[in-house]
């Protein structure tokens, strides 16, 4: 608990979260004092800031607050759900303003590594298995993305057919195949090389590439293509 008074209001102005970002800037605040922004006030004896440290010691940071459903944030004293849906907001804008430097016109693909940093904060910690899509130019621009299965990836789950049928309809040469392990370890299954083998050999009679697949984890990755298995 904070030796401070109980309201921020009455802490010394040189102290107080808002007006430090005001004077010195966002970036000299830590993340316990720029969470408390967001939730503005605490509940009862418990300021805004001890409120914030105590959600980023009970979920182990921000990204557990991120992967954290809206129920367990609300099981927290002092938080409700406007408390939560700001804190989703804003870790949500987070994300978006990251993806958004990415100029999606202007986004030529040349490593696996370079898709593993467009797609790895939408990825990495979702608590279900998703499998993306990234359709490219025969420069390899990115244009566009989309998850089109959800679920453990098996040979039932995944439809050629669905990602041969969003190639032609955005006139896309190649393709780049991504999906995530919740578990956090992105070494590919047996059935991720079954499925990764059968889509390969079904885009081949529509000259569609299949240029590689990335498995996410937590704050890795591992290609197909970098390890020689996209002979199909």
């Amino acid at each position: 608990m904070s030796d401070y008074p109980n309201r921020i209001t009455d802490w010394p102005e040189e102290e107080r979260p808002r007006e430090r970002l005001l004077h010195y800037g966002a970036d000299a605040l830590s993340e316990a004092e720029l969470l408390a922004i967001i939730l503005r006030v605490g509940a009862g004896r418990t300021t805004a800031v001890d409120l914030a440290r105590q959600l980023l010691g009970q979920f182990n940071g921000l990204r557990g607050l991120d992967a954290a459903p809206v129920a367990a944030l609300r099981e927290v004293k002092g938080m409700g759900d406007a408390k939560a849906c700001q804190i989703k907001a804003a870790l949500e804008l987070a994300k978006r303003f990251s993806q958004q430097r990415w100029n999606r016109q202007e986004v030529r693909v040349q490593s696996s590594e370079e898709v593993y940093r467009y797609l790895h904060l939408r990825l990495r910690d979702l608590s279900r298995e998703v499998f993306q899509v990234l359709f490219l130019t025969t420069r390899h621009d990115i244009i566009t993305d989309q998850i089109l299965f959800e679920g453990s990836l098996t040979e039932s789950v995944v439809s050629p057919r669905e990602i041969i049928a969003a190639a032609l309809q955005h006139a896309a040469a190649a393709v780049i195949l991504v999906h995530n392990h919740p578990s956090g370890d992105p070494h590919p299954s047996t059935e991720d090389k079954k499925v990764t083998d059968k889509i390969i050999l079904a885009c081949r009679p529509f000259d569609l590439t299949v240029l590689d697949h990335l498995v996410i984890g937590r704050d890795s990755y591992f290609s197909f293509a970098d390890q020689g298995l996209m002979a199909g």
